[in-house]
């Protein structure tokens, strides 16, 4: 080989070695599908060390006829949490990667100034936080969802949906303007062939009280989400629960972590699901997270808002004049294709919910600054 050819070769392997470093989406994947579940305000605390002690033995919160502290307390803090969340600790923490347990270095926060689900899931869904997003009215999302931005790529086409138990869903994804498929709040399964199962579960939908006026019960929102994954096959869907935050704002600290219980179960259930459906088995990944956190004592744990919330959308939680300390903390968690098993990890520095949509964007093999170049960046110790 001359010098000059030599020489050649070491210009072009220089070149190559640039062009791969500067890439805007080194990272790689061999996600195909993505699923998106986020269980609205289920705080930290109980994900990380199950039943809090505090509340459960609080007579104010938890009723004796039910039995909660037999089902969810050990003294032991490992095995209390795989208590309350069995297939979370047992499945997505030992083949995933789990972040926000501050205890041990972990932490993850929102970026909105307000701690409340209307901006949070906006941010999760968008990666930017918008301060005029500042109540939970049902106003159309001025921001495109990553999830919509798919709709424009070819083979993502049609194949998009979001399903939620809170009413407010449709003006977050902002269906007057997206062609995505949504079905949230009290709305029947449709816009496809149903099945005699979903008629049937559209007619129970009437006949069964939900105990809140703006959101369902979960088991509908699942149910509907389970039908359509199977017969419409998306490729990106997100699921969002509900009953945790209303059981928490009511006071209702059995039936929280009852409700945190049975989502546990239908995330197992989901996994299942896609494990054993070949279009979604070992190229799917699935993604957790929540909107936001809590107050970590028996006075705020109802409750969550910022400093500037409670001046002013959320002035009823005026006796906080610095807001519910603690809510802006959440966590996430992956598992699935390109995700690989860290179990619990420390962060470097503090994770914000503003990286999620890129995260999940780069797993689909996307680059998130096409989608929008202010996007939060990538998580990287999912990577």
């Amino acid at each position: 080989m001359s010098k000059y050819l030599f020489i050649a070769l070491l210009f072009i392997s220089a070149a190559t070695l640039a062009e791969t470093n500067t890439a805007p989406n080194s990272k790689t994947s061999n996600a195909k599908n993505l699923v998106l579940v986020t269980i609205d305000g289920l705080r930290w605390q109980e994900l990380f060390g199950g039943a809090d002690v505090n509340l459960l033995n609080n007579d104010k919160f938890v009723r004796k006829s039910s039995h909660t502290k037999e089902h969810f307390w050990h003294d032991n803090e490992e095995k209390r949490r795989q208590l309350l969340m069995p297939f979370f600790w047992n499945t997505v923490a030992k083949k995933g990667v789990v972040i926000g347990n501050r205890k041990l270095g972990s932490t993850m926060s929102v970026s909105n100034n307000w701690h409340f689900s209307y901006p949070g899931y906006s941010e999760i869904f968008t990666g930017i936080a918008d301060p005029k997003l500042n109540s939970n009215e049902k106003v159309p999302n001025p921001h495109i969802s990553f999830i919509e931005w798919l709709n424009t790529q070819a083979s993502f086409d049609h194949k998009l949906a979001a399903f939620g138990s809170w009413d407010v869903f449709p003006a977050i994804f902002n269906v007057e303007r997206n062609k995505m498929h949504v079905n949230a709040g009290f709305m029947p399964a449709q816009g496809y062939p149903l099945s005699n199962e979903m008629k049937l579960l559209n007619a129970m939908q009437k006949e069964i009280p939900s105990p809140w006026h703006n959101v369902r019960l979960d088991s509908f929102t699942y149910r509907f989400a389970k039908d359509y994954l199977l017969s419409q096959k998306p490729r990106v869907m997100t699921i969002s629960f509900g009953e945790t935050d209303d059981f928490a704002h009511d006071g209702h600290y059995d039936s929280y972590l009852s409700s945190a219980h049975q989502t546990d179960k239908f995330i197992e259930d989901l996994w299942n699901t896609i494990q054993t459906t070949p279009e979604y088995k070992n190229n799917t990944v699935l993604l957790i997270t929540t909107d936001h956190g809590r107050g970590s004592n028996a006075n705020d744990w109802q409750h969550h808002a910022s400093e500037d919330a409670v001046k002013e959308y959320m002035k009823n939680l005026d006796t906080f004049p610095n807001g519910i300390i603690g809510s802006e903390n959440i966590w996430f968690a992956a598992m699935g294709a390109g995700i690989e098993a860290k179990g619990q990890v420390a962060t470097h520095g503090e994770v914000k919910q503003n990286q999620i949509a890129a995260t999940a964007l780069t797993l689909l093999g996307k680059d998130p600054q096409a989608f929008n170049p202010k996007i939060g960046k990538i998580i990287e110790e999912v990577f």
